[in-house]
C-alpha cells in the first residue's frame, strides 16, 4: 500500500495540499467535500481536486507534501498545470547566486 500527495483548491481560491494512504483518493476527497473533519478545508468548501500523485511509500509521500506546502501559489499552479519549465524557474534563486553554508 502506497500514499497519495494531493492538492484541492478551496472555494476561497487557496490550494490545501494534504496526503493519504491507499490506492484510491475518492473516500478522502468525499471527506474533504462533505467537512467531515475539522480542519482547514472545512471552512472552504466546496473543494476542488486539482492535482495529485502516488507514492509506494509513505515517507516519499509525506516527504513531497511537506516540501510542496513550502512552495509559492505559482510554483503550485505550474505544478497543476504540469509546467515543468515553469517550476525549474521558480525554483532559481532570485539573487542567482549558489548559498553559502
Amino acid at each position: 500500500m502506497g500514499a497519495f500527495v494531493y492538492m484541492l483548491r478551496c472555494a476561497d481560491s487557496s490550494y490545501y495540499v494534504g496526503s493519504a494512504t491507499g490506492d484510491d483518493l475518492t473516500k478522502r476527497m468525499a471527506e474533504h467535500e462533505t467537512g467531515a473533519y475539522p480542519g482547514y478545508t472545512m471552512s472552504r468548501r466546496p473543494v476542488t481536486f486539482v492535482w495529485s500523485q502516488h507514492f509506494e511509500k509513505i515517507t516519499d509521500a509525506i516527504a513531497v507534501e511537506r516540501q510542496i506546502k513550502g512552495w509559492s501559489r505559482a510554483k503550485k499552479e505550474a505544478l497543476i498545470g504540469n509546467n515543468w519549465e515553469a517550476i525549474k524557474s521558480l525554483s532559481s534563486r532570485r539573487a542567482g547566486r549558489p548559498r553559502t553554508r
